[in-house]
């Protein structure tokens, strides 16, 4: 029989997604300069005591919000069967590139935690470290090649186009590939799809 949701645990679902929605808009607006328990509870008119029930911190908060959009964690973990995967894997790169441009607060809080070591940042990234596993150990049953040659490649990968999207409002040429033109990327995409191509020749 399914357990019917009491007016306490909706109004705390719509009280965290107000908390989330306010802390993107106000890194979109101000970056983290501004950022603290009092400015959050005032723009989200949600006491300060409920924030720290919810999420400890405002640290924790922000964390939540990463979470949430995180491409990583929340990428499904299924693959299709090996002579999909080149196709899959060129999609994923591409998603990865695609939510990252689009979604300047994801990139500001990517920053952040960069500089933060605090214990909720780390749950985050040991979070982010187990579904990565989990999925290149798939990977490398279904193409025969060892964690050991994988690892490094997909590090390559994914690290380099985490930096370059950050980096593309600050330096808009890197080899002479426009980061802040759709051209760049395009270009950017179609070496990955080449180097996808090579690793996974059939």
């Amino acid at each position: 029989m399914k357990t019917k949701t009491t007016p306490t645990e909706r109004d705390r679902e719509t009280t965290e997604r107000r908390l989330l929605d306010t802390i993107g808009q106000m890194i979109t607006e101000s970056g983290f300069e501004k950022i603290g328990i009092n400015a959050v509870a005032s723009q989200s008119g949600v006491s300060k005591i409920l924030i720290y029930r919810y999420f400890g911190s405002v640290e924790g908060l922000m964390a939540a919000y990463i979470r949430q959009h995180d491409f990583w964690i929340n990428f499904p973990q299924e693959l299709p069967d090996r002579s999909q995967l080149p196709a899959f894997l060129k999609n994923m790169f591409k998603e990865q590139i695609e939510q990252l441009r689009s979604n300047p607060t994801l990139k500001r809080l990517y920053r952040w935690e960069l500089s933060s070591d605090n214990a909720i940042v780390m749950t985050l990234k040991e979070q982010r470290e187990k579904a990565g596993m989990q999925r290149l150990t798939k990977i490398s049953e279904l193409t025969g090649y060892s964690l050991e040659e994988l690892a490094p490649l997909a590090t390559i990968l994914t690290a380099s186009i985490t930096y370059l999207v950050m980096l593309e409002e600050f330096c808009p040429v890197y080899n002479g590939i426009p980061l802040n033109k759709d051209a760049g990327w395009k270009q950017i995409i179609e070496g990955i799809n080449t180097l996808i191509d090579k690793l996974l020749r059939m």
